[in-house]
């Protein structure tokens, strides 16, 4: 899961009391100092990140800011909210690239709608769910054409690309000598440059 460089101690949060829609979810999370995903009426607490999700989150976003340099896209901290699914789902993600002009969600122009490429590094706690229910809403997300899920540890990179027929194709990557090609937004991304600098928080 995402949202300011989710860490290995983050779970789903305690359950939540009611159900809420997504306009009392932006409600209460405009006003709020924590952060939380909203996922199918629930509003989850996500917790700021471990040293490894960060550091392959910032070497992430610097390789695909560089290269997307006056390129008419943009990348994106884990600060931003991103609706994936309209009334279902808002949420974090790692990094997040928008090409071209943002689509917001609403007025208040703090949530994007229109992604092409994200990214999430995966930690224990919620790798199931990041395989699961969020990589088939993204898949859903008209505009997104490329996802990486990205485990922290050994290497492994699961680049999630959509087909012009519709389908999408995942390549698993679990070569430090790889290049991962994300051929929508025209970036090349060493695999080796994702994992540096983590050796001394294994």
């Amino acid at each position: 899961m995402g949202g300011g460089g989710i860490g290995d101690t983050v779970g789903m949060a305690s359950p939540p009391v009611q159900q809420l829609t997504m306009e009392q979810y932006l409600e209460l999370e405009r006003d709020a100092v924590e952060k939380h995903e909203f996922i199918d009426g629930e509003m989850v607490a996500i917790a700021g990140g471990a040293p490894r999700h960060a550091i392959i989150t910032a070497n992430i976003g610097s390789v695909l800011r560089t290269q997307l340099r006056k390129s008419g896209c943009v990348t994106f901290s884990p600060d931003v909210r991103v609706c994936i699914s309209r009334g279902r789902m808002i949420a974090y993600p790692d990094v997040t690239v928008v090409c071209g002009e943002p689509d917001f969600l609403d007025s208040r122009r703090d949530v994007l709608k229109n992604p092409k490429v994200l990214v999430e590094v995966l930690s224990p706690s919620t790798e199931n769910y990041d395989r699961g229910k969020k990589a088939t809403y993204y898949r859903l997300l008209p505009s997104l054409q490329e996802f990486l899920l990205v485990e922290q540890e050994p290497v492994f990179v699961e680049h999630n690309r959509r087909m012009d027929d519709g389908t999408w194709q995942v390549i698993i990557c679990q070569e430090a000598e790889s290049v991962i090609r994300l051929s929508s937004i025209g970036v090349e991304l060493p695999v080796a440059v994702i994992y540096e600098e983590i050796e001394q928080y294994s």
